[in-house]
């Protein structure tokens, strides 16, 4: 894609960011805009670009994931329709499509396609300003902040094995880990590490929080980006300990509120979050 096109996306997704009051694109759609080996596909009216898709292949039997925004100026006028017509037909494995708050125009698109909603990923959020329960970590644990690289292989290692069964979170190499240590948001001080205070060497958890600055009339927003625990360790409440050490570090940050993102049937984690005072805020779709 070209570099005038790139910018032009982009332009798009901030337009309809702040037109839905939701991204349309995940994380990792928006890192894949103009990236050289993404499928992508774009509707103009005229000479201008109004719409983009890009495709996320499959991978270890997963569906492929299609992600697509239309500029709100140019909404009502079937691009989103004739944009998803082509995604869908150049595809032949399984696929899904990304309903993003999952908007009434989403749903209806979706559904005139003849598509079914077939996952759900609910964001919750909780003040900050909320009173937290303590952080009591217990004498058989430790719990530190990320040191450097030489932590990173044993958070790929248990990344890996807690999300083993996701599609977006598992299967990580090295370079998901390098993308985002090295992102403008990271901060070392906001990634938490779980270890057994006997084998202090070999992780059991963590906690990756994230900060997201503010935006227009939006003020920051703390985010519980990523909390994994090693299977092999589960049943010693890391998953609460972890999580509530981000709450805490969040909110002496000032923050507010605090989001987090989770699949609609993972019910122990849900129960966690519950517990921990979270509600439901929205809610994304993927049809298929």
């Amino acid at each position: 894609m070209a570099v005038e096109s790139t910018q032009r996306v982009r332009d798009i997704v901030a337009a309809a960011t702040l037109a839905d009051k939701v991204a349309p694109l995940g994380e990792q759609a928006v890192a894949a805009i103009g990236r050289a080996g993404i499928s992508e596909f774009t509707v103009s009216s005229g000479d201008d670009v109004v719409g983009y898709a890009n495709v996320q292949p499959s991978r270890d039997g997963e569906p492929a994931m299609i992600e697509l925004v239309v500029d709100p100026a140019h909404r009502r006028h079937g691009h989103g329709k004739r944009l998803l017509s082509t995604v869908l037909g150049q595809m032949s494995d399984d696929r899904r499509v990304w309903a993003h708050g999952d908007l009434p125009a989403a749903r209806a698109l979706a559904e005139g396609m003849g598509l079914a909603p077939l996952r759900e990923l609910l964001q919750l959020r909780r003040p900050l300003t909320d009173p937290l329960p303590d952080l009591v970590v217990p004498d058989d644990l430790v719990v530190r902040t990320y040191l450097g690289r030489g932590d990173d292989a044993e958070i790929l290692r248990v990344n890996n094995a807690a999300f083993e069964w996701h599609p977006e979170q598992g299967g990580w190499s090295a370079e998901q880990i390098d993308e985002r240590t090295g992102a403008d948001w990271f901060d070392a001080a906001g990634l938490f590490l779980a270890f057994d205070a006997a084998a202090p060497e070999r992780l059991l958890g963590f906690h990756w929080t994230k900060v997201h600055p503010a935006e227009a009339d939006a003020a920051p927003l703390g985010e519980v980006y990523i909390v994994g625990v090693d299977p092999a360790a589960q049943g010693r409440g890391l998953g609460r300990i972890l999580t509530l050490a981000g709450l805490h570090h969040l909110r002496d940050l000032g923050l507010a509120e605090v989001e987090l993102y989770v699949e609609g049937d993972n019910t122990a984690a849900l129960n966690t979050y519950n517990k921990l005072g979270f509600t439901r805020y929205a809610i994304d779709v993927a049809y298929g």
